[in-house]
């Protein structure tokens, strides 16, 4: 990963792979991507972890992270600048966003934290359907 800036590396969604609610969230995100530009890769992906070192991030993370122009964003901020992707009725949840972080971070927080016991989880990520593949860096 020699450069990190990349394009290949611009509007990319970390999630866990491992995770129901995530791999259910991407499966959203990618049908309402009115762009279809978002990128995808788990955040157990030898990518995802040399991203997370990369923005100096816990490889432990309890959700999301968003890599746009060279920034990460993380919690309820990356989930805000992935709705900025959505079409539709969907862009109306930017709505939240002028609430303060430190609450949307707490909501964020508490499905994070309780999303295995709440949604499950696999044993190993989850493969894309031949149709998505390619917006996925690593598989």
């Amino acid at each position: 990963m020699n450069n990190i800036s990349s394009n290949q590396y611009d509007k990319l969604v970390l999630f866990d792979g491992v995770c129901n609610f995530c791999a259910s969230s991407v499966q959203f995100i990618i049908k309402h991507d009115a762009s279809n530009s978002l990128k995808f890769a788990s955040l157990q992906s030898s990518i995802g972890q040399q991203l997370l070192a990369h923005y100096k991030m816990s490889n432990n993370l309890d959700g999301v992270v968003f890599i746009e122009n060279n920034q990460a964003y993380f919690k309820s901020k990356a989930a805000f600048q992935i709705a900025k992707y959505f079409g539709g009725i969907w862009r109306l949840l930017l709505i939240f966003k002028i609430l303060p972080t430190f609450i949307t971070d707490f909501v964020y927080d508490i499905i994070a934290k309780n999303r295995y016991k709440w949604f499950g989880k696999k044993e190993s990520c989850m493969l894309p359907s031949p149709e998505i593949r390619s917006r996925f860096l690593e598989i």
